[in-house]
């Protein structure tokens, strides 16, 4: 499996570190073919804290039955795990 890697943790991204990821995803969605959950991170960049949380949870519950998709669940993951740390 192409997706089939170890996850480093980190919890200490900052805003433009999640950012950063939540464009990974968001281009890796759009080159997987998978629209609907690229246009999930549209107007991420800036947002306010609440909206990227909404927006990250959406996404990992669109992915939640999509187990041939579990790397983009792994970043979100991690980006879910540093969103206390969005300012």
């Amino acid at each position: 499996m192409e997706d089939d890697r170890t996850l480093k943790i980190v919890t200490n991204l900052d805003r433009a570190a999640i950012e950063q990821k939540l464009e990974e995803v968001r281009g890796a969605a759009q080159a997987k073919g998978l629209g609907d959950l690229a246009t999930m991170f549209a107007g991420a960049e800036g947002a306010p804290k609440a909206q990227i949380e909404q927006k990250v949870h959406n996404a990992l519950k669109w992915l939640a039955d999509k187990p041939e998709h579990m790397g983009l669940s792994g970043q979100l993951e991690l980006v879910a795990m540093n969103l206390k740390n969005l300012n």
